[in-house]
């Protein structure tokens, strides 16, 4: 597995694609996939700033923490823990899973950064500052994004539904349906709490739900087809997934599945 992007260090490269994403991405409803009710708007977005990410990740989880961003990687044989150079995209830390593991979605909750696995039904707990494996819990059924609100984990597993666990216990305290007025809404993959809301990916699709995590609506999309339009991508497994917020200085970052760039994007006001 490669340790750094083929296009880490490329300035030229990341100049033109700086000038190129100053350009609004104006959010329509109209691709293939969107849900049947389109009470929900779509917001708007403008890319920010372009980084390298490694082709060859497969990404599953993304977070930012104390000003470092971490990686969670999946596929059996390849998947991993890693710290990530935003700048420049190279693997500063690595730590490979078990290859019996499919490595799912990450977060980090106080001193503690948290992995889950995919059919494993088992989460890996992390020491933030060495990266070393602590101890572990157990989930049941399958584990896909987890994210935190500061008080819960917050975990999907692919179904509509939502479960906050007891990050000391890792009980399941709540659960949530996501829905919009035409049902619920399933397929929830990649998490993350930005501002209140719950971000989440749906799979093999390029939206993203704005969630209330008191009632579980859908408030909004995030149409981002055209980060990296699906007729460019090598194959149907090059999808979105993967989302941080720098909550310090107000940053969103975006990626996906052997996607060779990062996007930092900007959520516009409704006009």
């Amino acid at each position: 597995m490669t340790t750094a992007p083929r296009n880490a260090g490329n300035n030229t490269n990341r100049r033109l694609w700086l000038a190129l994403g100053l350009v609004a991405l104006v959010g329509v409803a109209t691709a293939a996939g969107w849900p049947r009710d389109r009470t929900p708007p779509v917001d708007p977005v403008r890319i920010v700033a372009v980084y390298p990410h490694d082709p060859e990740a497969f990404c599953q989880g993304l977070v930012f923490a104390n000003g470092v961003l971490y990686e969670g990687t999946g596929q059996y044989g390849a998947s991993s823990l890693r710290q990530i150079d935003l700048a420049t995209g190279q693997i500063q830390r690595q730590i490979p899973l078990d290859q019996s593991y499919f490595g799912e979605g990450i977060t980090v909750w106080g001193d503690k950064l948290y992995q889950l696995t995919w059919k494993n039904r088992l989460a890996i707990v992390y020491d933030l500052s060495t990266l070393t494996p602590v101890s572990s819990f157990r989930y049941s059924g399958e584990g896909w994004g987890l994210t935190t609100d500061g008080t819960w984990l917050i975990m999907s597993d692919g179904t509509s539904t939502l479960r906050f666990l007891d990050p000391k216990t890792f009980e399941v305290r709540r659960r949530l349906t996501v829905r919009t007025k035409a049902g619920e809404v399933d397929q929830l993959n990649e998490l993350e709490f930005v501002e209140g809301e719950i971000y989440a990916n749906i799979w093999y699709s390029d939206r993203i739900a704005r969630i209330s995590p008191k009632s579980g609506e859908v408030l909004g999309w995030l149409d981002l087809s055209q980060l990296w339009p699906q007729r460019q991508r090598p194959s149907r497994e090059h999808v979105l997934n993967g989302i941080a917020y720098d909550a310090a200085q107000k940053r969103l970052f975006v990626t996906g599945k052997y996607w060779p760039r990062l996007y930092e994007i900007e959520v516009l006001p409704r006009r």
